[in-house]
């Protein structure tokens, strides 16, 4: 028989720094506790024991502090955001039926070496997991030590046995204690002899076998130089070091291998744990979803309840049968994606509840009359996710309305940084509802349930709102943005195809000549992809010197390229190659496998996925077109009008310095605006102490690169490497820029403050974004956490404003032909008739314009064209 027990304190610790910090929604860190779980099950499958337990360290004093005042007096306190993590991790165990082992006044450790003794004396085997190398002084014939080493989240285990020990440390693994006694150990100040480190230490063991036949053989004849004196002085240390050092094996614990077999986890405890600590993936490798409703609680305990009641699902054969869903009683509706079965269920306070079912192939002709009526303005609607609804409903040519609450757009804002917004899951976090088996229930069920998830999400999320300031921006806002972005996924935006194709033909063309030029100065031909061939034909075909390496071989990547960019022709062609076949594969080629039938391409706009507020744009994404480079930049040429109409493009400018300028309420800052100057060159003047006209091409850049760096958090190394001066001219511009901008400095310093004792930072429209890392002891996550709470109410209140002015420009081209097509960035681009592009060039002017009221003022700019690339 076998039994594995955990070292707690330090493989959780282990897994605390190993793993990334993870949060919950209520702002709970996690990442120490998933990251235990993992290595418990990666170690227990592989292990197979029969019983399982760990030892985990108390906070009450040991025996070893009372023995030596200065034992582990080096040591960091636990970090805040771990000590939360332990009684939350005594609990998971707890629901995992795995014991849990702790003594007052003796350590972790010696509980495992208890445990090992004890085992050993039944006959059973056991095996130690921990990160600690003073465990392996335990290892035995019966006892082994699995050693934990976790990086970058990776994990791995060595397993000691005997021989392992011996092979690496040439000595016995009781010697180990003999070894510290002697080298001593830093991490828990165990003192050891001054002066003798880790080889001498061993040296003198292989010669003389213990630290007693070390003393016993003390002489200056066997001890050169000055070790003698130094072991002579570091007698009574060495063997208060060896005392500190002995793991002890008799810890009064009432323990037996038999009471430790693995057993069957409380599942619903454990269910309910993995739920609030929002452990989705957990729950599902556990099989835990039918634990929701299982009773292994004390009595008492709130228990989960099928969402579908005594609901009634009502077949709809004629549209007089669907009459009681436009009597003006709010509806939660949920529809099969591809609109061939839609469920509808008028909201009620009762237990009991009808849901329509409309079929397309029931209802036949009559299926799109009756979606009209449905999603007319004077039908209010609640739905998840409402943009692909409103897409698909488009498609089928009904013109829809009345969607008065979004489920996944409301989580999304009360939880930006989640990632995900599943219904099931939104429901089983919010309502305590289990996830119904859906690939078992008929469709017309699965929707049901879906439409009863709706309806008290509906309730629960839209109170969330209320409570955190966030129902105007969900209402004015997001929830508005959604059928203008399903009509712009509709319209798409024409692509002129044959121009694509020959600038693809183009661009083979010069890559083929790039090829040709380098492989003419390696006088073969070779995987330019590769980076290991690559390396070789730079650094040692070429023979440059080489900037970086990695474990793999040479790095070859864009920074290393730039340095080498001067020594050789071939460089420049590298990196002209690089840029080339991505222009090719992701533009010219790519682009040309998503043009519809008609000619346009149609991206989804993402509402619901980044943390700031921006909306992102994928298959393809538009939003990421090359403008900084000439070549790049022609492909917007391929964004063209249809025959006789021309594109309106309107860019915010600057929008981010002058949101800047209204949070902070820099004086100076906003008076630049004011003037109507350009920014930059105000800024430069400013910082340099120079008249305005007297600033030079050198000295605006310098500014410009400090004003965008600056909302970002830039750092004194980062502006140096931008705008490629020393890190304490870099550090001067920004001091010089802080103290004109005294106003920015304030804010800078007040928003991290604030982010401290919130937990979260607001845009100017209400919108938050949670950090809980910016409370982290880790320099690195603490110092990226205070950028994110510097940048988001800048980026994020950016964001707020061209979502206002793309639902004011939406409907204020109402009436009009004209269509707004796509948003990128700061910049909205609409297609309109020739005819109309001058009212329309005003209409989006002055809705981007007064979109927000700031203490300085907005400025757009409008041109039209006959391509997005002329517009722009």
């Amino acid at each position: 028989m076998k039994l594995m027990i955990l070292d707690g304190n330090s493989v959780i610790n282990r897994a605390f720094y190993g793993v990334r910090p993870l949060t919950t929604r209520d702002g709970l860190y996690t990442n120490a506790i998933y990251g235990f779980l993992n290595i418990l099950e990666k170690e227990r499958s592989e292990e197979q024991p029969d019983a399982l337990c760990v030892a985990f360290d108390l906070h009450a004093p040991t025996f070893r502090h009372l023995r030596y005042d200065g034992y582990k007096a080096t040591r960091h306190p636990m970090p805040e955001e771990l000590a939360m993590q332990m009684p939350v991790m005594k609990q998971v165990l707890a629901a995992m039926s795995i014991p849990v082992y702790a003594c007052e006044g003796w350590e972790a450790d010696d509980v495992l070496g208890t445990v090992g003794r004890l085992c050993e004396e039944a006959g059973w085997d056991c095996v130690i997991l921990t990160g600690d190398r003073d465990s392996l002084q335990l290892v035995d014939e019966h006892v082994s030590v699995r050693l934990v080493h976790t990086q970058g989240g990776q994990t791995r285990t060595e397993r000691y046995t005997p021989d392992v020990f011996r092979a690496e440390y040439g000595l016995e693994p009781k010697r180990l204690i003999d070894l510290k006694a002697l080298m001593g150990d830093s991490s828990d100040n165990i003192p050891g002899v001054a002066g003798v480190g880790p080889k001498t230490a061993n040296d003198l063991l292989k010669r003389f076998g213990t630290l007693d036949g070390v003393y016993a053989n003390l002489s200056r004849e066997n001890m050169k130089g000055k070790l003698f004196d130094k072991l002579e002085n570091g007698r009574e240390s060495a063997y208060l070091s060896y005392e500190l050092a002995t793991i002890r094996c008799d810890a009064p614990i009432d323990f037996t291998p038999e009471n430790n077999l693995i057993r069957p986890p409380k599942r619903r405890a454990l269910y309910d744990l993995f739920t609030t600590l929002e452990f989705q993936r957990l729950i599902d490798r556990h099989g835990l979803r039918s634990a929701a409703l299982e009773q292994d609680e004390p009595e008492g305990a709130e228990q989960a309840q099928p969402v579908t009641g005594s609901c009634t699902l009502l077949d709809v054969q004629t549209p007089e049968q669907a009459q009681p869903l436009l009597s003006g009683v709010t509806l939660s509706i949920a529809a099969a994606d591809d609109l061939s079965m839609l469920v509808a269920a008028p909201h009620m306070d009762g237990p009991d509840q009808t849901a329509y079912v409309l079929r397309r192939e029931t209802l036949g002709t009559d299926y799109v009359p009756l979606l009209q009526r449905l999603f007319a303005a004077d039908v209010p609607k609640t739905v998840h996710d409402s943009k692909p609804l409103l897409r698909a409903l488009l498609a089928l040519g009904v013109e829809p309305a009345g969607i008065v609450f979004d489920t996944a757009v409301a989580a999304y804002l009360l939880d930006a940084t989640r990632g995900a917004y599943a219904l099931p899951q939104l429901a089983q976090d919010y309502l305590h509802i289990p996830p119904a088996d859906e690939a078992s229930l008929p469709q017309e069920s699965v929707l049901a349930i879906r439409t009863a998830c709706i309806d008290g999400l509906t309730e629960e999320l839209g109170k969330r709102l209320r409570e955190q300031g966030m129902q105007p921006l969900f209402e004015n806002i997001e929830l508005p943005l959604c059928p203008v972005l399903a009509q712009m996924e509709h319209d798409g935006i024409l692509v002129d195809a044959q121009a694509l194709h020959d600038f693809g033909e183009m661009l083979s063309e010069r890559i083929d000549a790039c090829e040709s030029l380098i492989f003419g100065y390696a006088g073969e031909t070779f995987n330019l992809n590769s980076t290991r061939q690559l390396g070789v034909f730079l650094f040692e075909t070429l023979g440059l010197p080489p900037v970086k390496k990695t474990k793999s071989g040479y790095s070859t990547n864009a920074e290393v390229l730039e340095k080498l960019r001067d020594r050789h022709p071939a460089v420049q062609a590298i990196m002209d190659y690089r840029m080339l076949t991505k222009l090719k594969s992701t533009y010219a080629d790519g682009l040309q496998k998503v043009i519809g039938p008609d000619g346009r391409i149609r991206t989804t706009f993402q509402n619901t996925v980044t943390a700031t507020g921006r909306l992102s744009s994928t298959d393809p994404n538009l939003q990421n077109i090359p403008v900084r480079t000439e070549l790049g930049s022609e492909i917007r040429r391929m964004f063209v009008p249809r025959p006789g109409w021309v594109l309106v493009d309107a860019d915010y400018s600057q929008i981010e310095l002058r949101v800047l300028a209204h949070i902070a309420d820099d004086t100076r800052m906003q008076e630049a605006f004011r003037s109507g100057e350009d920014f930059h060159a105000v800024t430069a003047s400013q910082v340099f102490g120079v008249p305005l006209e007297s600033v030079t091409p050198l000295m605006r850049r310098h500014a410009k690169a400090v004003n965008f760096g600056i909302v970002y958090g830039i750092s004194e190394f980062s502006l140096a490497q931008d705008i490629g001066v020393s890190r304490a001219e870099a550090k001067a511009y920004i001091d010089s820029y802080l103290e004109k901008y005294s106003g920015v400095r304030a804010y800078m310093h007040d928003i991290k403050e604030t982010a401290r004792e919130k937990g979260y930072v607001e845009t100017i429209f209400g919108r938050r974004r949670a950090i809980p890392e910016i409370k982290s002891s880790n320099f690195n996550v603490r110092s990226g956490a205070e950028r994110i709470a510097l940048n988001t109410p800048v980026q994020g209140s950016a964001a707020d404003i061209i979502k206002l002015a793309m639902v004011r420009v939406f409907h204020a081209l109402e009436g009009l032909q004209a269509r707004l097509l796509l948003q990128v960035h700061d910049e909205l681009i609409v297609e309109c008739p020739q005819e109309e592009a001058q009212q329309v060039m005003q209409i989006v002017t002055n809705e981007m314009e007064h979109a927000a009221a700031l203490r300085v003022p907005l400025v757009a700019e409008a041109k039209q064209g006959e391509s997005w690339y002329a517009a722009k």
